[in-house]
């Protein structure tokens, strides 16, 4: 990394601690038939090296991400501002990863309900339990990729603000500004046998309103 190198980290276990705690990633590709580079977010979990990402099976960046080399993948999590004494020094609290790696698609049937299993509990823990099992049309309209990260960096944007010296005694307040997800009172559905709202808001969607 050569911007801001000071902020690099490319200690695996870091870059897997900012993959994990992010929920949406964005991945790039050209397209195969086009040659434009398109990016779009994703859903997406990751066990030992691997990223699983899922998707239509009509989506054409999916497809194009199979045939590609390699495809790019970057995970970021606002943290906040770093609130300075000029605009110019000004910036965001942020942790960010780029990976790159080959993508497959994953074909087995086992290991394709147990990577929608993956997916399902890195957006919501324990609602796979909770929720019937996906059908076959479920299953044939749903593309499942593996993207195994092969070259990796992470960025950490922390503070203090990086003032000029003939700044810090000047009355104008900086600082960090914290930020973080949270999540507000579950609104149930109104509709089939939700209606009649006897049906209790269950542990997983619990677990995350009262963390």
């Amino acid at each position: 990394m050569r911007r801001a190198p000071k902020k690099a980290r490319y200690e695996e276990a870091t870059v897997h601690a900012i993959i994990d705690s992010v929920p949406i990633c964005h991945v790039g590709v050209a397209l195969a038939d086009a040659g434009e580079v398109v990016v779009l977010p994703f859903l997406h979990a990751r066990r030992g090296d691997v990223v699983y990402l899922h998707g239509s099976q009509s989506n054409q960046l999916l497809r194009s991400v199979l045939v590609a080399p390699r495809a790019c993948a970057t995970f970021t999590s606002f943290d906040g501002l770093r609130v300075a004494r000029t605009g110019f020094h000004s910036s965001v609290i942020y942790r960010s990863v780029v990976a790159f790696g080959a993508v497959r698609l994953v074909e087995a049937a086992a290991e394709r309900e147990s990577v929608l299993d993956v997916l399902v509990e890195a957006v919501l823990p324990g609602r796979s339990a909770e929720v019937r099992r996906p059908n076959d049309r479920e299953l044939a309209l749903t593309a499942v990729l593996a993207m195994t990260i092969e070259e990796a960096s992470a960025k950490i944007s922390e503070g203090p603000t990086d003032d000029e010296q003939a700044d810090l005694d000047s009355a104008v307040w900086a600082g960090d500004l914290p930020a973080s997800l949270v999540y507000g009172a579950p609104v149930p559905a109104s509709d089939g046998a939700m209606a009649g709202g006897s049906i209790p808001v269950p542990p997983s969607v619990r677990a995350l309103t009262e963390r």
